[in-house]
């Protein structure tokens, strides 16, 4: 199969039959071609979902005070909603087996300085669990650790931008920072890719902004992640056993939905996944669709290629041909056509992928792209019905008897 005749033929075959050999390409090209165009938009699609979470973990739950909108056991409407940090202590004392990184927020907005340099930041105020709720991402030095917690430290871990703002090309960490008249240490500079106001803030510990700033115990918001071996179902039911706890602990009315705002990602989660599979599967509907009708498409012009070449291979009959290399010449010729104009349809669905990319952004199409693997596997597939349709009528018409072929109209 591998000697140089046999493949001289096989192209000298294919060049004197140019609109033959065309037409099954073509038919092979678009299948391949449609085929990656729909795996692109599906991963371009699911690259969309994916970053609606780059910025937070995905298991995350956030848990905000608001005001009460309905009276409720002696609570008039309109109450406004405290936490403080034994909400924080009950959730990790209570749902310690539920959750896998817990934090308080406090936030502030003050006007940093160094030296002659100054801005205005939002300042949050965290525990150590947050890096990982956030998704922080630590460039130089160290985060916000639980020592700074207990012994209320003057330490803060800034964004990178704000290194830009005030410090320019100085290494910041040990240098110290202004912050409303007070003096904090930088202990670590930070990105985030939830992009630039996210890396224009600065981290301090919780106990420091509440002994300095507020003279309390009070937070803004605990945020959280739930365990990441519950399923969404679980997650969601953890989320409303703990809504109904606080709206309990602060005497809010069961259906107040503004009292205590509960936003778990879980559930935007399981929607989305609902929405990837039903994509998913429209995509490989579709696709396959494409594959089976390229695969009809080779069959039936093959089948006619043999037909078509009955005399001719009845010929090679009477000159000694054996049957086997009847039926590989003619397996060979469509597995070259199958696979060159394969690869041809799947260079243009990439570029065609790659030149329209940016453009499908507005459509919550991201980045559109497929894995060569995903195409190589359909060019199999064709290969081996190409292979499959062409062996069936070869193995007939190298069966025929020479006198029979040469007498075929």
């Amino acid at each position: 199969m591998l000697k140089k005749d046999l493949w001289t033929e096989i192209f000298q075959s294919i060049n004197k039959n140019k609109l033959r050999s065309i037409l099954s390409g073509f038919t092979i090209l678009f299948a391949i071609l449609i085929f990656t165009l729909l795996s692109g938009i599906s991963t371009g699609l699911q690259n969309t979902f994916t970053s609606f979470f780059v910025d937070d973990a995905a298991n995350t739950i956030f848990i905000r005070a608001g005001r009460t909108s309905k009276p409720y056991k002696g609570n008039k409407s309109g109450k406004k909603i405290n936490f403080t940090n034994a909400e924080y202590d009950y959730i990790k004392e209570t749902y310690d087996d539920k959750v896998q990184y817990i934090t308080a927020r406090v936030y502030k907005n003050f006007v940093g300085s160094y030296k002659d340099k100054k801005n205005d930041y939002k300042i949050r105020a965290v525990h150590p669990d947050h890096q990982y709720l956030e998704n922080t991402k630590v460039t130089y030095g160290r985060y916000l650790n639980h020592n700074d917690i207990d012994t209320r430290q003057k330490n803060v871990v800034i964004g990178r931008l704000v290194v830009e703002d005030l410090f320019g090309t100085i290494n910041p960490i040990g240098k110290y920072i202004n912050l409303q008249g007070i003096v904090f240490k930088v202990i670590g500079v930070f990105e985030d890719d939830g992009g630039e106001n996210e890396e224009r803030l600065i981290y301090m510990p919780v106990t420091t902004a509440q002994s300095i700033f507020s003279n309390k115990d009070y937070i803004n918001e605990i945020r959280l992640t739930y365990n990441p071996k519950l399923n969404f179902n679980q997650a969601i039911a953890f989320s409303t056993k703990l809504s109904k706890d606080f709206k309990n602990r602060f005497s809010v009315a069961p259906n107040d939905q503004r009292a205590i705002r509960m936003v778990n990602y879980a559930e935007e989660n399981k929607n989305l996944s609902m929405m990837s599979m039903v994509i998913g599967l429209m995509v490989l509907f579709i696709g396959f669709g494409s594959l089976i009708a390229g695969i009809v498409g080779i069959s039936n012009i093959m089948v006619y290629i043999v037909k078509e070449r009955t005399k001719e291979l009845g010929i090679r009959k009477v000159l000694g041909a054996k049957p086997s290399s009847i039926v590989s010449l003619i397996l060979l010729e469509s597995i070259v056509i199958t696979s060159i104009a394969g690869y041809i349809g799947m260079l243009i669905g990439i570029g065609t992928l790659a030149l329209i990319g940016n453009s499908l952004e507005e459509y919550f199409i991201t980045n559109p792209s497929v894995k060569t693997g995903t195409i190589i596997n359909a060019m199999v597939i064709l290969i081996i019905a190409g292979c499959i349709a062409g062996y069936l009528p070869a193995k007939r018409a190298a069966r025929i008897k020479p006198i029979v072929a040469l007498r075929n109209d």
